[in-house]
């Protein structure tokens, strides 16, 4: 597996760093507030599930690589190319997550993602079944993320046109 599986494994962690390079100093805001849900995780459980999630998925990337041959031939531009998409789109629902605290274009790339996850995940699979499987547990998380995003655009939307009290005029 040594130096290519490395690379596969390391390869996805490049966006989360240089996210947190960046916006390291506005994570710990994100899911607070007012509205903040009692089920968010604090960031850095957020962010060891993306390290984790990760870390799988990249192995199962070099699971595919190694199936097909290794090198960078023609049979591997679909099975990796829509890997790499994916994964580009992910590192953007970073941005919008932890840097731009947009909950709404997250949840769109979030949706956009999940479906780009069960494409590559269908594709992978005649491959190769176990690097399909690890997808899994990625496409459960992203549920969970799109949960918080949705609940957080929502409350977004909401802010401003919360219901004021009234008052009758016997009280």
């Amino acid at each position: 597996m040594w130096p290519q599986g490395a690379i596969f494994v390391a390869l996805p962690h490049l966006g989360p760093i240089l996210v947190w390079l960046f916006a390291h100093h506005r994570m710990p805001d994100w899911c607070e507030g007012p509205q903040k849900l009692a089920w968010c995780p604090p960031h850095k459980i957020l962010l060891l599930v993306w390290t984790t999630i990760y870390s799988v998925t990249g192995y199962a990337s070099y699971l595919v690589w190694k199936d097909l041959g290794g090198g960078f031939g023609r049979p591997l531009a679909l099975p990796l190319g829509l890997y790499a998409v994916q994964l580009a789109i992910s590192w953007t629902v970073l941005i919008l997550f932890f840097a731009a605290h947009n909950a709404g274009l997250a949840l769109l790339h979030l949706l956009l993602l999940y479906g780009l996850v069960v494409s590559t995940a269908l594709i992978w699979h005649p491959i190769n079944k176990l690097a399909a499987l690890l997808l899994l547990p990625y496409l459960a998380w992203l549920t969970v993320t799109a949960s918080i995003a949705y609940h957080l655009w929502k409350e977004s939307l909401c802010q401003g046109h919360q219901p004021q009290p009234t008052w009758e005029k016997g009280d």
